[in-house]
């Protein structure tokens, strides 16, 4: 595929409360464009403050996709989220508009961008179980170590967050079909990249200024009733995905008389703080990235910029 005949598209990343959801839409009322999330929490129904789901004001007509789409008993992986965004910008492209990647889930990101091909392997659900066990008594270190007497690449790239759900898929893709994951996602970048991407990514060099704006934003979800949908969320049956959301977690202790209010709105605000901190080490790695520092510029000059970079990268010629 040459570079005339791939799709333009801008995807704008960055770590938790930097302003993605802002400056997309303003990239999208100037491009006319339609935003398709790349968020692996905001897909679900009723999960709607803690994810931080834009607003009806927030969205300011722009058409928004894979929002709020799924129960939250259903699980949901990148293979799938791969499929249903190359759809939802292939509709967008054909309609004359240019489709917007905005969110904060890298794995989701990089994955579509870069037209990672996910191998039918199949699974062990029983194999499944066992780890997870093992993950609940020793932790994920324990499952690392596992993985790294095979695949020692990925124990070192999945160490960084330590995601128990993605450790588990690499040592299950091994012992199904004897193919590392490093193997099987080396093999995939053969495909060639289906779009003509533009990346900007948001970050903030001073990282108080980030964790304070994270700090600002919960207390903000919890005056637009975070408690009061936390309360709901307790009474629904959530899959193995929904439930690796922060944001409920955090506050049910609370609920269930074992903490203070307090004690589980300062454990909210650092497993926040944790979690933009593991996105800016996902999206440092990718080269790609044109990052605008949110704590030098005004707002007006953060759009400004983004525009700057979108209109020299070239996507449209």
């Amino acid at each position: 595929m040459t570079d005339t005949q791939k799709i333009p598209l801008v995807a704008v990343v960055g770590p938790t409360a930097s302003g993605k959801t802002s400056l997309g839409v303003e990239l999208a009322k100037k491009y006319n464009g339609e935003i398709i999330s790349a968020d692996s929490m905001q897909i679900y129904k009723h999960m709607d403050i803690a994810t931080a789901k834009p607003t009806a004001d927030e969205m300011q007509s722009i058409p928004h996709h894979l929002i709020g789409f799924l129960p939250p008993d259903v699980p949901f992986s990148v293979a799938e989220y791969t499929a249903l965004a190359k759809d939802k910008i292939e509709d967008v492209h054909s309609r004359g508009r240019l489709p917007i990647i905005v969110g904060g889930t890298g794995l989701y990101v990089s994955s579509l961008l870069n037209n990672i091909q996910f191998s039918q392997s199949s699974s062990d659900e029983a194999l499944r179980e066992e780890l997870s066990d093992i993950a609940d008594k020793k932790g994920a270190d324990a499952l690392l170590e596992m993985l790294a007497e095979f695949d020692p690449d990925s124990a070192k790239r999945l160490s960084e967050q330590k995601n128990v759900k993605r450790i588990i898929r690499a040592i299950e893709i091994y012992k199904t079909t004897g193919i590392t994951m490093t193997e099987s996602l080396e093999s995939s970048k053969i495909a060639d990249e289906p779009y003509k991407a533009v990346r900007i990514g948001l970050r903030a060099e001073d990282r108080q200024f980030l964790y304070d704006r994270i700090n600002k934003r919960v207390d903000i979800m919890l005056k637009g009733g975070l408690l009061e949908e936390t309360r709901k969320i307790m009474d629904l049956n959530l899959g193995k995905t929904a439930k690796m959301a922060i944001g409920y977690k955090e506050l049910i202790p609370y609920f269930e008389g074992d903490i203070s209010l307090d004690a589980a709105v300062e454990k909210l605000k650092m497993e926040t703080r944790r979690y933009a901190k593991r996105q800016l080490t996902w999206f440092r790695r990718d080269e790609k990235i044109s990052w605008i520092d949110i704590d030098k510029l005004s707002n007006c000059d953060i759009i400004r910029a983004a525009c700057d970079i979108v209109e020299g990268s070239g996507i449209f010629d």
